[in-house]
């Protein structure tokens, strides 16, 4: 298992640029999928962008070319840094793990959540 801790959320102008924290309790070279999901209220929590420990990654068509997941495996840690916010960016953002259990099965981990609110 793993723990994740979020930081770096807060509020910012249209068009201004933060950049997301999440810390691991552990090794991050070995988890399947890191990833950033964000939740809206009223909406789904959504994928934003991921990769996986082969290196794949991807992104929401709604964030591309502004969003880019980052990975830090000597400080345990993944980045999302994040250009040209709109107002519609404004969600809690939650950092995931996804681990395999061996069995052809996952657990997702997820962090506390960390609140982007983008002002317009």
């Amino acid at each position: 298992q793993v723990q994740l801790v979020e930081s770096g959320g807060g509020l910012v102008q249209a068009g201004g640029s933060l950049r997301l924290s999440c810390a691991a309790s552990r090794s991050i070279f070995s988890i399947g999928r890191m990833g950033w999901y964000r939740q809206a209220p009223g909406q789904q929590r959504e994928l934003v962008a991921a990769y996986t420990s082969g290196g794949s990654t991807n992104y929401a068509d709604s964030v591309r070319g502004r969003f880019t997941i980052s990975r830090d495996n000597a400080k345990n840690t993944v980045y999302l840094q994040m250009n040209s916010l709109k107002a519609e960016d404004t969600a809690v953002y939650l950092c995931n793990a996804r681990i395999t259990d061996g069995r052809s099965r996952y657990s997702d981990y997820w962090g506390q959540g960390t609140q982007v609110t983008v002002s317009s």
